[in-house]
């Protein structure tokens, strides 16, 4: 990881008024950072930086928007992971309400582990996440080999 952070901001439609808040309260802190977000919280997030920052201002990094989570946003999100392309994912999601997606959800989350990236599922983990020095400097992550775990293919 670079010392600027590619970071995935998500979160499910009961959760997304926290993200939003969240990001209004850390917007300067995010903009030293490429944000990739899945559709309707990429745009909520893009009018919250955009209305922070005053007019003569452009925003310093755009935001990658993806598909909404349900239209394959998390596998577009969960491919990036796979393909080395984030390293932080903050995802608000609401563990009371069953999502039609749950298993791309699962997914997402479970590459989070395989590939040793830094996830916040709620607020207080966001904030010792962006409030940390490692944000800010060059990290290398420790990748756990599963290469055990590939099937030999017969000859």
């Amino acid at each position: 990881m670079e010392k600027s952070k590619r970071i995935a901001l998500v979160a499910h439609d009961n959760r997304k008024k926290d993200l939003v808040e969240w990001v209004e309260f850390n917007y300067k802190t995010l903009l030293g950072h490429q944000l990739i977000c899945t559709g309707t919280t990429g745009k909520l997030i893009e009018e919250t930086i955009l209305n922070k920052l005053e007019p003569k201002e452009e925003m310093m990094v755009p935001i990658i928007m993806l598909k909404s989570g349900p239209l394959g946003g998390d596998l577009q999100m969960g491919a990036l992971i796979a393909e080395g392309n984030i390293d932080l994912l903050i995802f608000f999601w609401d563990p009371m309400q069953p999502q039609p997606h749950d298993v791309d959800v699962k997914a997402l989350l479970r590459i989070t582990v395989v590939y040793n990236i830094p996830t916040a599922c709620n607020r207080s983990t966001a904030d010792f996440m962006i409030s940390s020095h490692l944000l800010k400097e060059k990290y290398e992550p420790n990748l756990v080999d599963y290469s055990v775990y590939i099937s030999r293919q017969i000859p």
